[in-house]
């Protein structure tokens, strides 16, 4: 019983991501190692607090967030790791090692509603247009980046797509997203054609869509660092990562008329309140837009 059967669980059972998983360790092992104490090593801190779980209480959840505010954590990095840290309290609950699960008492910090980050048509087309094809290397990029703001995919469901998931007669591809979740999302000509090109200047077939260097599955890693560059390199002076680019595809989706319902299944969100953050968006540059031009406000 400990933390390896809890992540397991979360792999097996709920479908969660490696990189989910890899989060939720996280979390879980700096609380173990804080309520560990000092100069303890990460195999006796995790034997320490089992022996000592029947004695851990709302109070040392609370002084562990405590310290994480001490520590300059933001709210959103608090919130997350007492979600993490329920999470695994219920498990133990379930599986018969708690009676109650102490982390129910403590509230999670209030945070305020930020507005996602998203870019104008005009950036975005001064991105996608400023990425050379000279090399197969510049065409993968150019079809990678068309294929996210045309679809608003996530950069792991870019990252994990194949060649057998895209219908090009149909303009769709098959998404494996979150919690293995299949969906079908659309897809425009312009990216279509942009995959087409990059991959006729591949000399072999390849089961993944976008290769590296060496021919292997590009990350998610390398993803960012790629458009990190291409933003340099275009001069765009604002923050760009691939969830920007999703965040613009929903913005400008929703800007034309798009239904949100529509939007929440192409994003394969779960609940469309997560969707209903972009209304904010299209209402915030609406007000600009008005306190600007109209005569008498």
């Amino acid at each position: 019983m400990g933390l390896d059967e809890f992540i397991d669980t979360l792999n097996a059972e709920k479908g969660y991501s490696p990189h989910t998983c890899r989060a939720y360790r996280i979390d879980i092992s700096e609380f173990i190692e804080f309520t560990a104490g000092e100069n303890v090593s990460k195999q006796d801190a995790e034997k320490r607090f089992l022996e000592r779980l029947a004695s851990i209480n709302k109070h040392s959840i609370r002084t562990y967030l405590a310290h994480l505010v001490k520590n300059k954590k933001s709210k959103r990095t608090i919130a997350r790791k007492l979600s993490s840290l329920k999470a695994f309290f219920n498990y133990l609950v379930k599986s018969r090692y708690l009676t109650a699960n102490p982390a129910d008492m403590v509230p999670f910090p209030k945070l305020e509603k930020t507005i996602p980050r998203f870019l104008s048509i005009d950036d975005v087309f001064r991105l996608l247009d400023s990425i050379h094809t000279d090399t197969w290397l510049d065409k993968r990029n150019l079809a990678m980046f068309e294929t996210f703001y045309s679809t608003g995919m996530r950069v792991s469901e870019i990252e994990g797509m194949d060649m057998d998931d895209i219908d090009f007669q149909n303009q769709m591809i098959r998404v494996l997203g979150k919690g293995f979740k299949e969906r079908m999302v659309p897809v425009g000509k312009r990216a279509l054609n942009a995959i087409k090109e990059y991959r006729m200047s591949l000399k072999e077939y390849y089961i993944p869509v976008f290769v590296n260097k060496d021919f292997s599955r590009l990350g998610s890693r390398s993803i960012r660092r790629i458009l990190d560059q291409i933003v340099r390199a275009c001069g765009l002076n604002v923050p760009v990562s691939p969830h920007t680019l999703r965040h613009s595809f929903a913005t400008h989706m929703l800007d034309s008329g798009a239904d949100l319902r529509g939007i929440q299944e192409i994003l394969g969100h779960q609940s469309l309140s997560t969707t209903q953050v972009y209304t904010h968006v299209s209402m915030d540059r609406l007000m600009q837009v008005y306190d600007k031009a109209h005569p008498r406000k």
